[in-house]
């Protein structure tokens, strides 16, 4: 038997961390750091900065300037380990004005996320823009939030924050920013630094308490009728159990010019202990 211990997130042990959720390693391999640290065990990464992640790939080989990414499905394979994972990604659809993509994140041989990316060409259509979402209460108007009060975990840790709507059980908003690079050393765009923040939504407004319930999301999908243009994630949420243990966290999403689309996550209500 080996004694080799499994590599866990970079500064679990003390080493020095740079301000990114991930260090490349290769072409395609990365180190998660502690800044992916989830909220639900500290050997996983947050949802939110694996998906961010993916985003970033996606970009980065398969760049278009001429698209816009209108839906981000994203499937929880099973456990998102930290430590050294890979993501690949590939052209699944091509065309010059609809493209579907796919990227894929690995952990010891064993994928964890798939990510389904249509993209579609733009176009002027300024003059018929608009719809009924209602708007969030401004970045500016709103006081500080501190989610790791409620969750712990790095990624948590590390998430600057704003009370839009004075959560209850259940029902809130609020404006998120991650802190960090996604990549050391590597520029992001707005999108995937926005994307890194919206698995956030489900633990917003918790609608029981933590620690006696557990209500983790087996997905992510989130669609967008515009690129946004800062980071800052603006989160309308609302959470809803029903009775045979499943569960539904869905919310409208803005960035500090207004609505930018909406996100739902499927979650999986548990009683521990």
């Amino acid at each position: 038997m080996s004694d080799e211990q499994p590599v866990g997130h970079l500064g679990s042990n003390g080493e020095d961390v740079p301000n990114a959720h991930y260090v490349r390693t290769g072409e395609h391999s990365f180190r998660t750091t502690v800044h992916t640290q989830g909220a639900w065990s500290p050997l996983e990464q947050h949802m939110a900065a694996s998906s961010g992640l993916l985003v970033h790939e996606i970009e980065r080989n398969h760049p278009r300037e001429d698209v816009l990414p209108v839906r981000f499905s994203f499937d929880i394979l099973g456990f998102i380990a930290g430590g050294e994972i890979e993501v690949h990604t590939r052209v699944l659809r091509s065309g010059k004005t609809i493209e579907l993509l796919e990227a894929t994140m690995s952990s010891g041989g064993r994928d964890c996320i798939r990510l389904s990316l249509w993209r579609l060409k733009t176009s002027d259509t300024r003059d018929v823009a608009g719809g009924e979402i209602e708007p969030l209460t401004p970045l500016e108007e709103c006081e500080p939030l501190d989610m790791s009060e409620v969750w712990d975990g790095g990624f948590i840790g590390s998430l600057e924050g704003r009370v839009a709507r004075a959560p209850r059980p259940g029902s809130g908003a609020g404006w998120l920013r991650i802190g960090n690079d996604i990549v050391a050393g590597e520029q992001s765009s707005n999108t995937a630094r926005f994307i890194s923040a919206v698995d956030s939504a489900n633990g917003l407004a918790p609608r029981v308490e933590i620690g006696p319930w557990a209500f983790p999301n087996v997905d992510l999908s989130i669609h967008m009728f515009r690129a946004p243009v800062s980071a800052w994630v603006g989160l309308d949420v609302n959470v809803e159990f029903g009775g045979d243990g499943v569960g539904l966290t869905h919310s409208e999403l803005f960035d500090e010019q207004g609505p930018v689309g909406r996100v739902a996550q499927a979650l999986t209500v548990r009683r521990m202990g």
